[in-house]
């Protein structure tokens, strides 16, 4: 009989991060489509959770909604999840003691980012507490830790005992990420200019994106700002030369509008220095839109050859380059980086690692 990896889908009903909801299923589909012969692909799931993944086998519904989930295993309480081998697309997993060796239990989780420990102030106290000490947890009893690039590896074992084993496994876009039939419409929904950049990170980070916004001509789309953040991007932008209504803020959106609202765009432009998955970084090379990032370890394995990697300094002269005469250019080179990530990979090479252990 072959083996039967159980994945945690956690946000199926109460959704904490966006991204990392659809990543979960994005990856519960890879592995069914790579499961090697033999072997089956089952969940775990809080009270009132409904798979949508085709090819899933045996459903696990705790009698927790995932709120009090969530407090029951960061204190090690884990009735009814039962053992096996256990992958979790986050931190919320049922870390606790198991015996590997003599009941081939297994348990593997993902960290996507280090923004707990390197820039708690993006996160509410609560999340921080609870990410630091499920990465505790995690450090006792985890067989491997799984983190989207080698920077993210490296920044990990600089803040856990983790060892030997970090595993990388990178990411990948949302499931079938294209242009909507209807982007036109929805960047007018979104009461968008007609020639702008895309901006993300902190308002502080984002000043020399600002900067060349203004310098190109161009407006300035903020994607991903916190709640109540408007008008701290409206100061940096004022302050990098950017007229105010130069400047449009948005927060979390849905894929299809991500998708419109990138699709648009002349280029876009990370900023953000946090060691993680570059999530809105991927989705752009995947429509082939001219990338500009921050040169840190992070963009630097992830976007590679696939945009424009500089100094903070240098990025109000790289927007001038990426939306002028080098755009083609980069258009094609982000397209082609895009091929490199699928859910499909990703899920093959988590076989491999629950093979390996």
């Amino acid at each position: 009989m072959g083996a039967r990896l159980r994945i945690v889908l956690d946000q199926l009903v109460s959704v904490v991060d966006a991204d990392h909801a659809d990543a979960a299923v994005g990856l519960a589909t890879g592995l069914v489509v790579t499961a090697p012969s033999g072997c089956a692909v089952d969940a775990i799931v809080p009270a009132g959770g409904s798979v949508p993944v085709a090819g899933i086998g045996d459903t696990r519904t705790l009698g927790m909604a995932r709120r009090e989930l969530a407090a029951a295993w960061q204190l090690g309480i884990t009735p009814g999840v039962g053992g096996g081998l256990i992958h979790s697309p986050t931190l919320m997993a049922p870390l606790v003691r198991h015996d590997r060796v003599h009941d081939n239990d297994q348990t593997t989780v993902t960290v996507w980012d280090l923004r707990a420990w390197d820039a708690p102030e993006q996160l509410s106290k609560g999340n921080v507490a609870w990410q630091r000490g499920m990465l505790r947890r995690a450090v006792r009893h985890a067989d491997a830790v799984v983190v989207p690039s080698h920077a993210v590896a490296e920044r990990l074992s600089e803040l856990a005992k983790i060892g030997d084993r970090v595993r990388v496994i990178a990411g990948a876009p949302p499931q079938q990420f294209g242009v909507p039939v209807d982007a036109s419409a929805r960047r007018d929904a979104l009461s968008l200019p007609d020639e702008y950049v895309v901006l993300t990170g902190s308002s502080e980070s984002v000043s020399e994106g600002f900067r060349g916004a203004a310098s190109a001509g161009l407006d300035a789309v903020v994607l991903d700002a916190p709640d109540g953040a408007e008008p701290r991007y409206a100061d940096a932008a004022s302050a990098a030369g950017l007229p105010e209504r130069r400047a449009h803020v948005r927060g979390r959106l849905s894929i299809e509008d991500r998708a419109a609202l990138l699709s648009g765009a002349a280029a876009y432009v990370a900023t953000d220095a946090v060691a993680g998955w570059p999530w809105r970084a991927v989705e752009a090379m995947v429509l082939g839109i001219p990338v500009v990032a921050l040169s840190n370890g992070s963009h630097r394995d992830v976007i590679a050859d696939g945009g424009m990697l500089v100094p903070s300094a240098e990025i109000a002269d790289a927007i001038g380059e990426a939306t002028g005469g080098a755009a083609a250019r980069l258009r094609v080179l982000a397209s082609d980086r895009s091929r490199a990530f699928s859910w499909a990979s990703s899920a093959e090479r988590l076989w491999g690692l629950h093979a390996d252990l």
